[in-house]
């Protein structure tokens, strides 16, 4: 973990709060402060200003030349010296912004601003907003300014003056300061002794996460075993992703979606990522791997793409496809937006639905089966095999609308020399043009005939599930091939 540095403009301005080895005086930092390039170092710039060639610009400045991570860096100072640069990314906000509930203490007029803490702030209904703005121009203060013409819009957004906060704003800012810094000030000492830092970003409030919470304590424990911290984070820890050494996605991931950032992020800082974002982009969206599959000459079940507006070609489509037949949304994941459908009304009831979502659709052939094979692939390699099982009394491995316990259909993992070579080649051949990756091939097979289904990103990984054959040593061969990328990084070579 990094080692971290407050710099302000004067030591005065943190009298307020606990006196802290960690907190430098900005001159102190331009002039004096040592360079170890052993320790990666954080910066919290909470200089007065950040005029440009002023003290605290140049802080940022020269902490960027010095290799220091550092908040707010140059490039969001002079994004956020002008509404013509910024502006642009908040007509999207904007839009979310007019169908908020907005009440509070004059929120009945036509303006009213308020402070952000490290992307906090108090104001519940402006949470989310808040934090995405903090993803897109992270600073430890920002002052954010609404108003209202028809509905409330974004006015500005500038940085915070750490030196003029209030009493009770200082105790916000103090709290915001702690969480945001917790894993420095908890145990900096205590991570040196790993080899590298690997971020495993969850969602804790997702039941149908790829791994479940006993899989995820697994990967850690196996991490410490061969030297590798590995850390769960949340969506909340965005603005600290730079300080690890690689990503590992445990997350249900999303083109329009903070796993999708987070991956571009970790790519952009040069970071080890499971999965990345090419392989996020091919792998979340079925049209793509519907085309690419069709182009490689690699066995699907029929498949024809529907397009909005075009109810000619649905009736003809349908008159040559034959009952029942399978309608996808592009992105859904773990069976939702998928419908089976029985006849050409049930067809155009189903796409009309669908198509309040998406401009495409899939129609693909149903083809019944008892299980599904799930091919875990890692670096163009087999990793692990399953049987996944349709739920009890349901076409699909998930049941949405069971109760919880008959949700998911049985499942069992196999050695890979078990599984027929048929289907492992077929599982390597529709990776190999997404990437080297960790991916999960799902393929049907009815006597000899298999069909790829789909290739998923970020496949589940389970306790008592996936690891059922291969138990730790599963985890082990995915962090190992971490560490096998890492290694590659920092003596320079080539994969």
């Amino acid at each position: 973990m990094a080692k971290l540095l407050i710099v302000v403009e004067k030591k005065s301005d943190w009298s307020s709060y606990y006196p802290s080895e960690n907190v430098v005086a900005a001159m102190e930092y331009l002039k004096d402060y040592q360079l170890d390039e052993k320790e990666p170092t954080q910066v919290i710039n909470l200089c007065r200003s950040y005029r440009y060639l002023g003290t605290g610009y140049y802080v940022s400045l020269l902490a960027e030349a010095r290799g220091h991570r550092v908040i707010p860096s140059v490039r969001t100072i002079n994004d956020l010296s002008k509404r013509s640069i910024y502006g642009l990314d908040m007509d999207d906000l904007d839009k979310r912004l007019s169908k908020l509930s907005i009440t509070q203490e004059g929120a009945d007029t036509t303006s009213f601003g308020i402070l952000a803490y490290f992307g906090k702030t108090s104001f519940q209904p402006l949470s989310e907003l808040v934090r995405e703005i903090f993803e897109l121009y992270p600073a430890p203060l920002l002052r954010i300014d609404f108003k209202r013409v028809k509905d409330w819009e974004i006015e500005a957004v500038k940085p915070g003056l750490f030196h003029q906060l209030t009493d009770r704003q200082e105790d916000g800012f103090a709290s915001a300061l702690d969480e945001f810094c917790k894993k420095v000030w908890r145990r900096p000492r205590s991570r040196r002794k790993y080899r590298y830092d690997i971020a495993m970003l969850h969602d804790p409030a997702d039941p149908m996460g790829p791994s479940d919470k006993r899989a995820l304590k697994r990967f850690v424990e196996v991490g410490k075993e061969i030297g590798v911290d590995v850390d769960p984070i949340t969506k909340n820890d965005y603005s600290r992703l730079a300080e690890y050494d690689g990503l590992f996605i445990r997350e249900t991931t999303r083109i329009n979606h903070h796993t999708y950032r987070f991956a571009k992020k970790a790519e952009k800082e040069d970071m080890v990522v499971i999965d990345d974002p090419t392989s996020i982009l091919r792998c979340t969206n079925k049209i793509y791997l519907a085309d690419m599959l069709k182009a490689r000459k690699l066995p699907t079940p029929k498949t024809e793409i529907l397009y909005r507006d075009d109810e000619s070609k649905l009736e003809e489509m349908a008159r040559n496809f034959g009952y029942p037949a399978v309608l996808k949304i592009p992105d859904g994941s773990f069976s939702r937006g998928v419908v089976r459908v029985a006849d050409y009304s049930a067809l155009k009831a189903a796409s009309e639905s669908l198509f309040q979502q998406s401009t495409l659709l899939i129609l693909q052939e149903y083809m019944p089966t008892d299980f599904d094979w799930r091919i875990g692939i890692l670096n163009n390699q087999a990793l692990y095999a399953c049987q996944y099982f349709m739920s009890r009394g349901h076409w699909q491995i998930y049941n949405h609308a069971a109760p919880e316990k008959n949700r998911t259909g049985d499942a069992k993992a196999f050695p890979i020399r078990q599984v027929p070579p048929d289907v492992v080649k077929l599982a390597l051949k529709a990776t190999q043009p997404i990437g080297d990756g960790l991916y999960g091939v799902d393929i049907k097979q009815v006597g000899d005939r298999l069909a790829i289904i789909e290739v998923n990103d970020n496949p589940s990984i389970d306790f008592g599930v996936e690891d059922e054959y291969m138990g730790e040593d599963l985890y082990r061969r995915i962090l190992e091939e971490f560490v096998r990328r890492l290694e590659i990084k920092r003596l320079g070579l080539k994969s």
